[in-house]
């Protein structure tokens, strides 16, 4: 008797084939990149640190990969990022190896990184692990500037409350699979 496969799984491979087929147009791409960049640059404009630790990286650049995605940012004068321009030879390349979009959700919730194939520059590689592990968005603080402090820091503590619960959830979860499995964690391959 055959046993019955997860809702999930077959979501995974309905997001795989729309995404095979359904490739959205250059124009859109690069709109969708251009407002991802503007976003980073937000957040890192909020961590003088991270600005510094870019700025001692200008001109390199870094390729991210996940699926049919892919991502290449320069860092910039400023400390800050910008798309590279074409034809640009990545001097880092980070792939994330999950291919399921529901996996990578789970571990984000459960507050881990996703499995990363790491080719290029170490110490490149030194550098972007140590701005994913340490600049954060403060979402409360841009939020108290449209709607006020009070109401921004009663938000905040209603979406951390269901974070956490979601991430709870997820870690009770992720223990019961395991036991009838074997897990693989992040993987860091530096070539």
């Amino acid at each position: 008797m055959a046993t019955p496969s997860s809702p999930f799984s077959f979501l995974g491979d309905l997001f795989n084939s729309i995404g095979e087929r359904l490739q959205p147009p250059d124009w859109a791409v690069h709109e969708i990149q251009n407002r991802a960049v503007l976003f980073l640059n937000h957040v890192l404009q909020q961590e003088p640190e991270a600005q510094q630790r870019l700025l001692r990286q200008q001109g390199r650049v870094v390729r991210f990969q996940w699926r049919f995605v892919t991502m290449e940012l320069v860092a910039t004068p400023a400390g800050l990022l910008g798309l590279a321009p074409a034809g640009s030879v990545p001097e880092l390349t980070l792939t994330v190896t999950d291919e399921s979009p529901f996996d990578i959700a789970r571990a984000a919730l459960r507050g881990d990184k996703p499995a990363v194939q790491i080719i290029g520059d170490v110490q490149l590689a030194a550098e972007v692990n140590w701005l994913v592990d340490h600049v954060r968005w403060d979402v409360e603080d841009d939020l108290a500037r449209v709607i006020g402090d009070v109401p921004a820091h009663t938000l905040g503590n209603a979406v951390r409350r269901v974070a956490d619960a979601l991430r709870k959830f997820a870690g009770s979860r992720s223990g019961a699979g395991k036991a009838g499995g074997s897990a693989v964690g992040p993987a860091g391959n530096a070539e």
